[in-house]
């Protein structure tokens, strides 16, 4: 299996009254997270890693929806329990933040061997369920990202 490129997406996906889906990693129970997902080349387009992780990870079809580029990113150290999927010597990852806006609570379609559960919430509670401090930091940048509620 090819090493994994250090450049991902974080897709914060929400409803305009805030409402945030999060999805439970099924290799590490109790670990909730926004979308996320790595380049599979060096010159995927970030817009098309994030519509490619959405669909693979909730059956949501971004060309449905709002996808919107928060241009900024995170720049962090890949956690220890994940660092055997990257090149030897790499250990900082560049994560690039998105959000979708969905007009409502849709439903999901999780892949099992990735994610075991998914929840809707307000975007308070959501911040505070991830284990993710710069996921936790996108979701609490949401509303000046999405203007007000509608």
């Amino acid at each position: 299996m090819p090493h994994k490129i250090p450049r991902s997406v974080l897709v914060v996906i929400h409803t305009p009254e805030l409402e945030v889906l999060l999805i439970e990693r099924a290799d590490h129970p109790g670990f909730w997270q926004s979308v996320t997902g790595s380049l599979e080349s060096e010159d995927e387009p970030l817009e098309a890693t994030a519509a490619r992780e959405v669909m693979e990870e909730t059956g949501i079809d971004v060309s449905q929806h709002c996808l919107t580029d928060w241009r900024y990113q995170n720049v962090y150290d890949i956690y220890p329990q994940w660092q055997w999927r990257y090149a030897p010597g790499v250990t900082r990852n560049t994560e690039h933040v998105f959000g979708l806006e969905v007009p409502a609570r849709l439903p999901v379609r999780l892949e099992p061997r990735e994610h075991l559960n998914h929840v809707w919430l307000p975007w308070e509670e959501a911040a505070e369920r991830c284990f993710s401090s710069s996921n936790a930091a996108a979701i609490r940048k949401l509303p000046e990202k999405s203007g007000p509620p509608s």
